[in-house]
């Protein structure tokens, strides 16, 4: 079962992480669009190996500030400021009007994929924060075996989420404008609040 919770766990941050549309997702719907449901794949199946580092290197650190807590402090702060921060991106891209597409690209589409999922300079700290968030609540253990089930499920997860959007690429695009919008206001709040509440801990 401790294995499950580990694979279960990394498997959901990754596919809710990157569930809202952004660069990647919808890159995946417009290269099945604008080429075909095999390049979509592959796009898929390169950003998804990407997070294979990003979450062990984000689990690895976890585990090592875990044995350090006098910088538990300094972390907090900045993740309160990590939460204002996102708040006010979410916020202003709520105010952008949305475009159902990302970019067309020729190419290897495996290395394409590889490549912008690198890019995504956010997938470390959000694995970091939430693996600490669950270790707290000793939901997850931050040692081997337990580190690599948990990449392997976000891998699946990501992988997993992208394939839903490349198979419902027509009609992603067609709403997207509208998803986007709400989805943003919604993150925004949400990471406003997260940064009241965490505010309020800190030193209260």
């Amino acid at each position: 079962m401790t294995y499950f919770t580990h694979f279960f766990i990394g498997f959901m941050m990754a596919f809710v992480g990157l569930l809202p549309p952004g660069m990647l997702n919808m890159t995946a719907v417009r290269t099945t669009i604008g080429t075909n449901k095999r390049s979509g794949l592959l796009f898929s199946l390169g950003a998804a190996l990407i997070v294979i580092p990003q979450s062990f290197i984000a689990l690895f650190f976890a585990n090592y500030f875990a044995k350090h807590p006098e910088t538990i402090k300094q972390l907090s702060i900045a993740g309160v400021i990590v939460l204002f921060v996102l708040s006010i991106f979410f916020f202003f891209q709520a105010r952008k009007k949305f475009k159902g597409e990302g970019k067309k690209s020729k190419g290897n589409y495996l290395l394409i994929g590889m490549f912008m999922s690198a890019l995504n300079m956010l997938a470390i700290p959000f694995y970091f924060f939430y693996s600490s968030f669950f270790q707290s609540k000793e939901l997850l253990i931050l040692k081997h075996p337990y580190i690599p089930i948990f990449v392997f499920g976000a891998f699946l997860g990501a992988f997993s989420l992208f394939v839903l959007y490349t198979n419902f690429a027509i009609l992603i695009e067609k709403k997207a404008q509208f998803i986007a919008m709400n989805i943003n206001y919604i993150l925004s709040i949400l990471f406003f609040i997260l940064g009241i509440m965490s505010l309020f801990n800190l030193f209260y």
